[in-house]
């Protein structure tokens, strides 16, 4: 039996559906709830739910609009990397008031630096395709699950997730140097650095590693 969420949050206004719309686009927005069945259903359908919309922005700046208008107007909003988790987390309540944010759109493959041994990629690489890129330059991408051809890195870092080979490597926040991330009133902190031995403040990237979300979304 799927397991029920519960919710006071008041649903959106279809003006206000569309305000959200209106950012990404209607190519990139899904209203159908047909359609939006893919994002609103845990793997092993222990965890459903039901969304207003479902936003699928492609850029840093999309999602800073869309968290932006939703501080303004007092919106619930539901990231969404690869939909792999099996907690629910992913996963938004039943009444319909929140809206996902999906990141599978920003996947970009930003820089791959061999010799430093970084790479910079967005939110919405498939884990998969991270690792097949280290290789390509003749590295090793550590970060290894069962769910590595379909989940994101944007997700691997919000739950800091292990995988096989975390005795020798770490868990993924050990494999981080610098994120970018859009707080939750559409701030973009623009954290990344690809510097070893950086001493400088507070080491505010670990905040939002593990944080499920709940703190900004990694972009």
């Amino acid at each position: 039996m799927p397991t029920k969420h519960k919710t006071t949050s008041p649903v959106p206004s279809p003006d206000l559906l569309d305000r959200f719309a209106s950012i990404v686009g209607e190519r990139n927005t899904i209203r159908d709830p047909s359609e939006m069945d893919a994002y609103l259903t845990e793997l092993r359908n222990l965890y459903t739910g039901n969304a207003s919309l479902v936003l699928r922005p492609g850029s840093t700046p999309e999602v800073s609009q869309i968290l932006k208008l939703a501080n303004e107007t007092g919106t619930a909003i539901v990231p969404q990397g690869g939909n792999t988790g099996l907690v629910g987390g992913q996963i938004p309540f039943d009444g319909g008031e929140e809206i996902v944010v999906s990141l599978s759109r920003m996947n970009a493959i930003r820089a791959i630096d061999p010799e430093g041994n970084t790479m910079t990629l967005d939110a919405g690489v498939i884990l998969e395709r991270a690792q097949a890129a280290a290789e390509q330059v003749g590295r090793l991408f550590p970060l290894s699950l069962a769910s590595e051809g379909s989940c994101q890195i944007g997700g691997n870092l919000a739950t800091n997730a292990g995988g096989t080979a975390m005795l020798a490597y770490g868990n993924a926040r050990d494999m981080v140097l610098g994120l970018e991330v859009v707080l939750a009133d559409g701030r973009i902190w623009d954290g990344l650095r690809a510097l070893r031995k950086d001493n400088t403040g507070y080491d505010l990237k670990d905040l939002f590693i593990g944080s499920e979300g709940t703190l900004g979304i990694i972009t």
